[in-house]
């Protein structure tokens, strides 16, 4: 596709949005904008689906609510009310560890800025994105597979991972898009541009992507 025609790309799948194919924390930002809630939601997501997030993510909080209230809970206790999300027992003790660091590195505030959010034990370029641009509204690219895949696909991008995707992003995309971004692609990869046999028929940018590594598809 020409470069340009992203934004014909993200005004057309902005119209389409499918709410229940938003990921669970855009559903989260849009009903609060609490850092905490969405931080924590972000890290017990990670291959995980989104309504296991969501009840996980509401027992955890109806125990505690804050870093602190988090760190007098045992790490068993924290692994029981996350089950059964995915590797539960590293995630559990994840969320000590990052709940440690902003008690005694940040005041108990969840950061508004990737660097420091990155030098949190455990939160990656994905997390520390989500949370820049769902909680704080700042500017950020969180690319996880679905943004990795459809960008390629289109061709918007040529790139071989995840990490290289979010920076040929940052170079290129306009800035407007750069937080509805996830959000769109992760609700049209789950309903129509899928990771094997893609709906292409009756996708709504078809005019505008290259199919690049589309073999069978409907």
């Amino acid at each position: 596709m020409m470069d340009a025609q992203i934004n014909q790309v993200v005004k057309i799948l902005k119209k389409e949005l499918d709410l229940g194919e938003m990921p669970i924390v855009s559903h989260l930002a849009e009903n609060q904008r609490d850092p905490f809630v969405i931080l924590i939601s972000t890290l017990l997501s990670l291959r995980t689906k989104d309504e296991v997030t969501a009840e996980a993510t509401d027992r955890l909080f109806a125990l505690a609510s804050t870093p602190r209230e988090i760190l007098d809970i045992p790490q068993e206790t924290i692994e029981k009310a996350i089950y059964p999300v995915g590797f539960y027992r590293v995630k559990a003790k994840t969320i000590h560890s990052v709940c440690q660091d902003l008690l005694e590195q940040f005041g108990s505030q969840v950061p508004d800025n990737l660097e420091d959010l990155l030098s949190m034990k455990g939160v990656g370029r994905k997390t520390a994105n989500l949370v820049v641009s769902l909680a704080f509204g700042k500017p950020g690219i969180c690319v996880d597979t679905h943004v990795h895949r459809i960008s390629n696909r289109l061709e918007y991008v040529i790139t071989k991972t995840p990490d290289e995707t979010e920076f040929a992003l940052r170079a290129k995309l306009p800035p407007r898009h750069w937080i509805i971004y996830n959000t769109l692609m992760v609700a049209f990869g789950r309903k129509t541009c899928k990771p094997v046999s893609p709906l292409c028929s009756v996708c709504p940018v078809r005019n505008y992507c290259d199919r690049t590594g589309v073999g069978l598809s409907r």
